[in-house]
């Protein structure tokens, strides 16, 4: 029998599947769908996605501008509440990649359902929660005194970067945790580590301000980092230090980009590579 009279070939699972628009389609939509379900039956709704990030600024707030006395930048409240909604996002985007494809195991077994929706909506959903967050900080910062500047035109641009950074590491722990679930308890202790070790609560001018230029640099080669501190630079003025004079110049921001484009490139190839064998690993 000719290869013809056999119809057209059933290509095999991968992580993009054979068309881009039913990709996005199905990506778009699991995001959707998750976030909606996330706060169905809850009398407070989407509200509860902010009220979690505030309540965590308000006992770090107490404790660190009352007691510590950390508050030594403008905007102090609010670049901490800025920083915990980030790392927010990046935790949730990142955490909930890890489990997402066991989770969605019935959805990753069928032939031509493409890998990478699975991860990629649980970033989506991040985002959607990410601009949720974002309102109480814009909205806190003009009562305080604070003024629409022309910077603030950064802030899409560095927030994609940061969801692709989130991307990047989502693909290869998801991919990664198929085979190897030590990989959930091992990401919650590598996000704890990052956010005493990213300058979240603490603003990066302190450790500047007390001599430690290298610690500094070193903080700055973590890629969220670096993000979030230019995002605070575009967001809360000059007086906050860019990423640029936080790493100590120009071509010290290369580390952190090549720390990141190394991160992404590596989980996509990896994400890549096992997607056609996840659904006899689950």
């Amino acid at each position: 029998m000719s290869t013809a009279a056999l119809g057209t070939p059933i290509k095999g699972p991968s992580a993009l599947g054979s068309d881009p628009r039913r990709f996005w389609h199905l990506t778009w939509t699991l995001a959707i769908t998750e976030w909606k379900l996330r706060f169905f039956g809850s009398v407070l709704g989407y509200l509860w996605s902010v009220f979690r990030p505030l309540m965590i600024f308000g006992v770090l707030y107490f404790v660190f501008s009352r007691f510590v006395r950390l508050d030594v930048v403008p905007f102090y409240p609010e670049a901490l509440l800025f920083g915990i909604v980030l790392f927010g996002f990046f935790s949730e985007a990142t955490k909930g990649s890890v489990t997402s494809l066991v989770q969605r195991e019935p959805l990753v077994r069928k032939i031509e359902f493409p890998r990478l929706a699975v991860p990629l909506s649980v970033v989506l959903g991040a985002l959607f929660n990410l601009g949720l967050n974002l309102l109480p900080v814009f909205a806190f910062l003009l009562i305080d005194g604070g003024s629409v500047r022309w910077s603030w035109l950064e802030l899409p641009v560095l927030m994609a970067a940061l969801a692709v950074f989130a991307l990047g590491l989502g693909m290869l722990l998801s991919a990664l945790f198929v085979r190897y679930r030590d990989i959930d308890p091992i990401w919650d202790v590598v996000l704890q580590v990052m956010f005493y070790a990213a300058p979240i609560f603490y603003p990066i001018e302190l450790v500047l301000s007390k001599g430690k230029q290298f610690l500094a640099h070193a903080m700055m080669d973590n890629p969220f980092a670096a993000l979030l501190q230019q995002s605070r630079h575009a967001l809360f003025g000059p007086r906050h230090l860019s990423a640029e004079q936080a790493i100590g110049g120009w071509a010290n921001l290369l580390e952190p980009l090549a720390v990141g484009v190394v991160v992404v490139a590596l989980g996509a190839w990896v994400f890549a590579r096992r997607a056609p064998r996840m659904a006899e690993e689950l």
